[in-house]
């Protein structure tokens, strides 16, 4: 049986980073949990009635000479089971860090309502209320409220303080907790927030399913009819160690669902029908009911995040914006998701950024930010937003993000696959390929069971060779060029087909003989050959654009084949400077599979597609005068 079950966890699901332990089976690292911490559960009474299981980790007298209390309480609400259960059972680890675990902190873990030993019912991203009018009007800001006003009053030794962190989805709940949030709550962390599942987290990016992350991960995660721990699961069988020809074989994506979920977990259901940005999305934006935010807040991503990639910024910004006063940072480094809480951020993949990036943030920015608000100790003054460069592996403090002094510059595509910040003077030029679904263009150039994390910087020289694929692409670079913010994609095209995607990629191409003047291979840090880096075209940003979109999410409107239109579209940040020597590149092709859904080129329902819906089409780019084509950068100003 092929296990993709325990592969996705280790590979998308931040479970070991945001909760105490995965399973009522793992034992203790050491004895250090149980002997300097006392285990209380509670079943938490909320205004309607429900109780949430919580187990609230006290620290034992005498365990922290140093620091003999009163302690800060420091939360983390999920959905993925704060087991192990019973008053004796203890996890290997407390906290966001082994910082926390030592320095003596009241921690708080909750089953989440609707989830394992909660009662309640579950809502995915449970809906934000504004105006609650009873007592039977509760969300996410307002279980969290009743669960610290408990906490005050029925656990000794607090100071009177609470702060609040998680990843990914208890990163959501964090998001949640600061709004309208109660007066004890003084620092949050909302890090990988899923914020908008449509508009470029988990669910859609630019209109287009993500397939494979998606169906792997509710494959897992199901909904429960009534409180109970966790249960061993039989992994589902794809028959197959290839996630590209597993997907090819089931056809439109519904299958995914009448042939293997068989109609046992409307999760899936709800995320693969709703194909554009109603009601039921909209609802579940936090970022639009970011107000009344009182704490301090200390935002978390990575620039290679695989899942929740778009969260952290429109979190951080909707903060920003609706809270002036508040105290609110960014920070970003070169992790995927959550690799900041467990790895020591030295590198992904082949690529290697010559630093314990995760490290320095653990010890240098998260900790400190918790011990400065939570227990009154010394910190700096936090900037606006903590960022690491990729390119010359440095960190970097900017007063606002992206920096003030970035400025929109467009790199333009040219003849003969040429591309540069000059416009085109052509009267004529476009460039064409045929796009067939039934060979879409794979999203990595080796066989995998799942979405593997260091995609985000994998080598695209296995795309260049296909000619389904453009490439547009720079001369040496003679100088340094760094970009700063949100990539932007502006398109003329046409199409035969009355729906097409657009992927554009975003790559770094490295010098020949890069590594030495021999061109000697990149070391590794692991046990695999050495990788020949010379002529690595390493992917920084890549994202579809589904044309039926163009003009709003809310309406898709079908392409008129042949005749040309423009696709605007923006994909997620990056920090990132393209060292002298390099090449900046260009590639754009119409399938990403089985990263996204296909599409089957008709103006469709796709999940619903029928066979003969998949049709070939020609896609064209056009790259003249008056109708040419790029992607607008952000560039930083020479020192």
């Amino acid at each position: 049986m092929v296990r993709w079950l325990s592969r996705f966890l280790t590979a998308a699901v931040v479970l070991a980073a945001s909760i105490p332990v995965l399973s009522q089976q793992t034992p203790p690292v050491d004895d250090f949990v149980p002997s300097h911490y006392t285990k209380y559960e509670f079943r938490i009474p909320m205004r309607d009635g429900k109780r949430l299981f919580t187990a609230v980790y006290v620290p034992k007298t005498g365990a922290f000479p140093s620091d003999a209390g009163p302690y800060p309480f420091l939360m983390d609400r999920t959905p993925y089971s704060v087991g192990p259960y019973g008053e004796d059972k203890y996890p290997a680890h407390l906290g966001p860090s082994d910082e926390f675990e030592k320095a003596g902190y009241i921690f708080v873990y909750q089953d989440v309502r609707g989830r394992y030993m909660s009662e309640g019912d579950f809502v995915e991203m449970r809906p934000h209320i504004d105006d609650k009018k009873s007592a039977q009007d509760v969300d996410d800001s307002s279980d969290t409220y009743d669960t610290i006003e408990f906490l005050l009053k029925n656990v000794a030794n607090n100071n009177g303080k609470a702060g609040i962190w998680g990843i990914s989805y208890p990163g959501f709940y964090t998001s949640a907790s600061i709004i309208d949030s109660h007066p004890a709550l003084v620092a949050a962390s909302p890090q990988a927030p899923m914020t908008d599942l449509f508009l470029g987290d988990d669910a859609y990016h630019g209109g287009a399913f993500m397939l494979s992350a998606n169906f792997g991960f509710y494959v897992f995660f199901r909904p429960q009819k009534e409180p109970s721990p966790p249960t061993p699961s039989v992994p589902l069988d794809f028959g197959t160690p290839d996630s590209y020809k597993f997907y090819l074989n089931a056809g439109a994506t519904g299958n995914l669902d009448t042939n293997y979920l068989k109609g046992s977990n409307w999760l899936f259901n709800d995320q693969m029908n709703h194909t554009t940005y109603d009601s039921y999305w909209q609802a579940r934006d936090l970022s639009r009911h970011m107000k009344n935010v009182k704490c301090a807040v200390l935002v978390v991503g990575g620039w290679y995040d695989a899942e929740d990639l778009s969260g952290p910024y429109r979190t951080f910004n909707a903060i920003s914006k609706m809270n002036p006063d508040t105290p609110t940072t960014l920070v970003e480094g070169p992790w995927v998701h959550g690799g900041w809480a467990r790895n020591d951020g030295s590198h992904l993949g082949d690529i290697q950024f010559n630093a314990k990036t995760a490290d320095y943030f653990r010890a240098n920015v998260q900790f400190p930010f918790f011990e400065h608000y939570l227990k009154g100790k010394s910190a700096g003054a936090q900037p606006k937003a903590v960022v690491f460069e990729t390119g010359t592996n440095v960190w970097r403090h900017f007063e606002q993000w992206p920096p003030k002094e970035a400025a929109a510059k467009t790199l333009y595509f040219h003849a003969g696959g040429k591309l540069s910040f000059d416009p085109p003077v052509d009267a004529k030029g476009v460039d064409e390929y045929v796009s067939d679904p039934s060979h879409p263009v794979p999203f990595v150039g080796y066989t995998t069971d799942t979405v593997p994390q260091r995609y985000m910087v994998d080598d695209q020289r296995f795309a260049s060779y296909r000619p389904d694929v453009l490439v547009y692409e720079t001369d040496p670079l003679t100088e340094d060029v760094t970009i700063a913010g949100p990539i932007s994609p502006k398109l003329k095209i046409a199409s035969t087909g009355t729906d097409s995607d657009f992927v554009v990629k975003l790559i770094d191409v490295y010098p020949e003989n890069y590594g030495d003047d021999e061109g000697r291979p990149n070391k590794r840090v692991t046990d695999a050959p050495p990788v020949r880096m010379g002529g690595y075209q390493e992917l920084l940003r890549g994202e579809p654009f589904r044309a039926k979109f163009r003009n709003s999410w809310e309406k898709p409107e079908a392409l008129t084949p042949g005749k040309q239109t423009e696709l605007d579209f923006t994909m997620p940040d990056l920090f990132h400077t393209f060292r002298r020597g390099h090449r900046i590149m260009v590639q754009v092709q119409s399938s990403w599979f089985p990263l996204t859904d296909r599409n089957p080129q008709t103006f469709t329902d796709i999940p619903h597609a029928k066979p003969e819906d998949f049709k070939k089409a020609t896609e064209q780019v056009f790259r003249e005068k008056d109708a040419a084509s790029g992607v607008e950068l952000l560039v930083m100003p020479k020192p």
